[in-house]
Parts: C-alpha cells; structure tokens; sequence
C-alpha cells in the first residue's frame, strides 16, 4: 500500500490536470503552453497559476511525439478559382502562424459530396479546428454532426442556420443596398442584378439589398431582372446576352461579385457596346484588378484582412472553450464600403 501512495505522488500532473485546477478546457491550456496570441490574458494567467501550483512542467519532445497534428486547422475552400477567396485564406494563413496554428487547405469545388468526404478524412488526423466556406445545400445537421465532435468550427461567407458553428461575413445585404442605391440617385430605374447561387447565404443577402433598395424608391423590379446561376466570369457573360436579348432597355446592372462583373464587361464589348458609357456596372468584393479594368470598376469594398482576422479570433475562443463558446447563431458581420470608379455613369450621360 506504501508503495503505491508513493506512486500516486510521484505521478506527473498532466494538461487535464491543469486544465482543471484552472477551471478551463485543454484545447485552452494547450494554446497557453504555445505562447498562442489569440488566448484572453486572464485565461493565460489562471492556466500558468495552475500549472505552478501542481507542479506542471511541459515536455516539449515529448509533446510532439504523442501529437504532431494537434495544431492542423483546415481551411475548406469552396472554389479555390474565386481571387477574393484566395485573398482571404492568405490572410488566414498569416494570422493562424501568429496562434501557433498550422493550416491544411482543401478545396472542395463547391461540391457537397467532396466537401463531406474531405472533412470524414480530416478527422482521421486530429485536426483542431475548421475553418469552412460551406458547399451550396449543406445542411446544419452535418454542421452539427461535425461540432458535436468537439471541433471547433467557424464558417466564413456563409451562414449555415442552426448549424451550431459561428460565422463570419461581409454586411452583404448593405453591400447589395449602397451598390443599387447609388445607381439610383445617379438616375437608373432599369437595373439588372446579376449573378449568384440561390441556394447560399451570401446571394439570399446581396439580393434582398438589391430588392430593398429599389423597393424604397418605388422602382418596379420586373420578371428577368434577377439573374441567378454562377458565381464565375462566364456566368456573368452567358447572363448578359441573356438579359439584353429579352430586353434591352437595361440601364445598369448590380453584379454578385467583381468575377461576375468582368464576364459583363465581355458580353457588353461583344454586342458593340461600352462598359460605363452605355450600361453601368457595379461589381462586389473589390479585387485589386477592378481597379485596373477599362473603365476601372464601382465595387463594394470587403477587407479580407478584416475578415481572416475575425474568424480566427472566434476559432481561438472556441478552441478556449472546446466548440462550446458560442450559440449556434452568432455572426460577425465585417463592414462594407462602396468605391465608386468609371463604371457607372449617370443615366443622363448614356
């Protein structure tokens, strides 16, 4: 019996142990050990009180023997193509570095199905944390399924509603509003909004803008106007001739994103007609080629920097909290602005 009391106090304290002493989850304590940026300054000081008072000392070697890939948070792209995405995920990377964090980015295409099997195999390597662009129609059960494993998740771009995961977002449906608002204190009553997937967040958003924004002026949106179906250049062109086929009496279109707009500025060029002198065209995200185009494009300004910052400061909270630190609705909302260039001129001067 000696013997084994004398083993009992002779056993090394462990992250769980500290993790109790402090009162806090051992995704937390092990974001403290790694000197990691985003942890709360009363976190860290009741984790290293704790581990001073039952003697904890951390093992470095032996800490990357047993887990190599506890620090691995992948960044599920949706469409890899997308140049604003790419912007983003280069600020995710630097920011991650600075928590101690190592990203894996997978691209999923916009595919459900991909997007599932990619995530089934990431959970096989220990992964801490996601950071997702989530596929058109996934459901928040699967998001729940994912968080009920004790991940930490934040998605990006998109809300999943009742997903059980935070997220963070531009203020799309503000950004939609300037954007048409614009156009009609510049005269326009026949605007086209151009582009999109019905079935994610962001285009729900950006369209209820546009629609909000006519509706206050008591502009009549007609049949034809709105004009789903792609987030890619060609989209944009194949909707064009769509459009002024059916009728050409459109003044001005509002475009789901800059990707979207340039495929218009090729549709219009094609029909003999000049971007920002016979139709006006407002893009979204402001993608540093807008500002290069002929005529250089009206767009609505997201900081990617602001919004990589914001999803790794909620990832670092969740990790605190293993998954638990948020309700299943909380969203970050990033700031928008309207950047007016060339591209939309007053109706009066078409």
């Amino acid at each position: 019996m000696l013997v084994k009391k004398e083993n009992a106090r002779n056993k090394k304290p462990t992250v769980i142990d500290v993790a109790k002493r402090a009162g806090v989850s051992k995704s937390a304590v092990s974001l403290v050990i790694r000197n990691a940026k985003g942890v709360a300054e009363a976190t860290r000081a009741r984790v290293r009180e704790a581990m001073d008072e039952i003697g904890y000392v951390y093992n470095r070697e032996a800490a990357g023997l047993r887990s190599k890939t506890s620090t691995l948070v992948a960044i599920i792209a949706n469409d890899l193509a997308n140049p604003y995405l790419a912007q983003v995920i280069i600020a995710l990377e630097t920011r991650l570095d600075e928590l101690g964090l190592t990203p894996i980015i997978v691209n999923i295409n916009e595919s459900l199905s991909r997007q599932q099997s990619i995530v089934a195999s990431l959970k096989e390597y220990n992964v801490c944390g996601y950071l997702i662009v989530p596929a058109p129609d996934t459901s928040a059960e699967w998001m729940q399924s994912l968080a009920s494993n004790g991940s930490a998740i934040v998605t990006m771009m998109r809300q999943i509603d009742g997903g059980g995961a935070p997220s963070v977002m531009p203020d799309n449906r503000q950004g939609c509003y300037m954007a048409t608002k614009h156009l009609l204190a510049l005269g326009h009553r026949r605007i086209a909004f151009v582009g999109g997937v019905e079935n994610i967040s962001d285009y729900q958003e950006r369209r209820q803008g546009f629609i909000d924004a006519m509706a206050e002026e008591n502009v009549a949106i007609k049949d034809g106007d709105i004009l789903p179906g792609s987030t890619k250049r060609l989209g944009g062109k194949e909707f064009t001739h769509e459009l002024l086929d059916k009728d050409d009496s459109i003044t001005a279109m509002v475009c789901f994103t800059d990707v979207v707009a340039y495929g218009v500025y090729g549709a219009l060029r094609e029909r003999n007609l000049r971007p920002g002198q016979d139709i006006a065209v407002v893009g979204f995200d402001d993608l540093d080629d807008s500002r290069l185009l002929a005529p250089s494009l009206t767009t609505v300004r997201v900081s990617a920097e602001s919004l990589a910052h914001e999803a790794c400061r909620l990832l670092g909270i969740s990790l605190e909290s293993d998954g638990e630190g948020f309700q299943s609705n909380h969203k970050v909302l990033i700031g928008v602005e309207l950047v007016v260039r060339d591209s939309t001129p007053a109706l009066n001067d078409i």
